[in-house]
């Protein structure tokens, strides 16, 4: 099989073992599906950690990452390639939310999110892209369209515009969708100076058009902080915003994503090979600056940007443990107890601890972490009419029930999705880590 994504990482995986149990096709691809040892720790229900949330809601072992590998396997070693595509593996697939908690927390760090990349990608190669799916992947291009947000204000505010949706798109008619911001973000000009306080700040799509108040407070955070801030903008002709790609590798279309990550790369690496630091703030996107984009077979500069890219909270935690940064932060008057969501992907890679260093710092701020699995949106998985259901079952496991119990807190969540999820549910809009810390400023009037 022709695969799309680079798996020579796993190239000596089980190499020797003769209970890994590699599958007969698949080459590289069969042996990151079989260092799962089957010890079913991904069935396990624990309050803390995120894995799995599928299996959670179910008690269906097929829908584990160890059940994922089983149907997996089996169709790796079938002769007829379509078994890869049996009704059984599509389905248990499907519900894969891609929220990265076994590569955390399976101690053979199954990392499953990237296997239904792999999936997803020969599944469109063999079958095409429902147009659902494709919208979805050109998300970043449709939102820069003209009148895209009052369509999307209509479309909520109209119930057969819904029910016409769900009908002929299969887009749930009771998940609004998420309504862009009336100002896109606007970049400011980069500086041409550059200097050992310069930092590069990654502006994703979804930041970019639907929170431009995080962008904004980033910036204002990192100005006060003493650093030079450049936002990344693009360096061909077309000058079309940056975007991670992460909308066409989640939905299949490998070749789109690694183009937009090519013109990503072309306009970092100026920066990175000046040592500047990039910094961004939606952690799916930056995180697959780290991960994703070494699997996308672009050799040297996805190595040199995974070493230099940080999300806001991880950055600035760097910058004080090494004396960099100096800034205190102060008290915010009057604000009530935060309650603070965090993103699956930043949980994966231990980001969630940055985010809490810095909220202690805050004098007198009372801050709790929600212990909670996937929120339910995961991207476009909550806005699907057949996973709007399960989207729901996930976010009642423990993120409503704790927003519910304390009603007066001030809601804090890094990820879009989650965000978008917690105000589907009827809650306040959550804001951004840098807009929280923009209010904690000595001076916060220029965050307002």
């Amino acid at each position: 099989m022709k695969l799309f994504l680079d798996w020579s990482s796993y190239e000596n995986a089980g190499m020797g073992d003769a209970y890994a149990d590699i599958p007969k096709h698949g080459a590289d691809f069969a042996k990151a599906v079989a260092v799962c040892i089957g010890s079913r720790q991904c069935e396990q229900k624990s309050a803390k950690g995120v894995m799995c949330p599928s299996y959670r809601i179910s008690d269906n072992p097929l829908l584990s990452p160890g059940g994922r590998v089983k149907l997996l396997k089996a169709a790796l070693n079938a002769e007829n390639p379509l078994a890869l595509f049996d009704k059984s593996l599509e389905q248990a697939m499907a519900l894969c939310v891609s929220c990265k908690g076994c590569k955390r927390e399976c101690e053979n760090e199954v990392d499953m999110a990237l296997i239904k990349a792999e999936f997803l990608a020969q599944k469109t190669a063999q079958q095409g892209i429902p147009l659902r799916r494709r919208l979805w992947a050109e998300t970043p291009r449709l939102l820069a369209l003209p009148g895209v947000r009052r369509l999307i204000a209509r479309r909520n505010a109209s119930l057969w515009l819904r029910a016409l949706g769900e009908k002929y798109l299969g887009i749930s008619a009771a998940a609004p969708l998420p309504l862009p911001a009336e100002r896109a973000f606007q970049c400011k000009p980069a500086l041409a100076d550059r200097n050992d306080r310069s930092v590069v700040l990654f502006v994703d799509t979804f930041s970019r058009y639907f929170n431009p108040a995080a962008a904004d407070a980033a910036v204002r955070l990192l100005e006060s902080g003493g650093y030079r801030v450049h936002v990344a903008g693009a360096e061909d002709k077309t000058r079309r915003p940056l975007c991670c790609g992460r909308s066409y590798f989640s939905n299949g279309l490998i070749d789109r994503a690694k183009s937009e990550a090519q013109r990503l790369l072309a306009a970092l690496l100026p920066h990175i090979d000046a040592g500047s630091t990039i910094i961004g703030l939606e952690p799916s996107c930056i995180l697959s600056l780290r991960d994703e984009y070494l699997k996308l077979g672009l050799g040297e500069p996805a190595r040199k940007l995974a070493e230099k890219v940080l999300l806001l909270e991880e950055f600035i935690v760097r910058e004080q443990t090494g004396n960099r940064w100096t800034l205190q932060f102060a008290a915010i008057p009057a604000l009530p107890k935060v309650l603070m969501h965090g993103h699956c992907h930043q949980k994966a890679v231990g980001a969630v601890k940055s985010m809490r260093k810095l909220l202690k710092q805050i004098p007198g701020l009372q801050f709790e972490l929600i212990e909670s699995s996937c929120c339910g949106m995961a991207g476009n998985f909550g806005l699907e009419a057949e996973h709007h259901p399960h989207a729901q079952q996930m976010a009642e496991l423990a993120l409503f029930p704790a927003l519910r119990s304390t009603p007066e807190a001030v809601l804090l969540s890094n990820g879009f999705s989650c965000q978008q999820q917690i105000a589907n549910g009827g809650f306040s809009q959550p804001l951004h880590l840098a807009e929280l810390l923009c209010l904690a400023l000595p001076s916060p009037e220029s965050c307002s």
